[in-house]
């Protein structure tokens, strides 16, 4: 387990694109931790925008019930973003990796 993993607990699980896609097409959130002009250059559609140095801060805009996809540029952000979800008590988190994956 990597550093990120370590420091917030880990547990996410890692997915490709199709299974992100049936994920969200099943009710699952899609949340971008890009930055907002990373986003705001292009996004994957229906994605939420929470850059990975909010989102401890901002878990309680997402429904913690619910799955959680996570994605930004390369993959690094979103596995990071995936272990704080996850110790912030979110059951079911899923990391695309890379926006490329979609």
């Amino acid at each position: 387990m990597g550093f990120f993993g370590q420091m917030f607990g880990g547990g996410s699980t890692r997915v490709d694109g199709a299974k992100a896609r049936e994920l969200v097409e099943a009710g699952a959130q899609l949340v971008d931790v890009r930055t907002p002009g990373e986003f705001a250059g292009g996004a994957i559609p229906g994605a939420k925008n929470i850059p990975v140095d909010q989102i401890g801060a901002r878990t309680a805009e997402l429904d913690s019930a619910k799955a959680v996809v996570v994605y930004c540029r390369s993959g690094g952000r979103s596995a990071s973003a995936a272990g704080v979800l996850k110790a912030s008590g979110f059951g079911e988190v899923y990391d695309l990796g890379p926006i490329s994956a979609w």
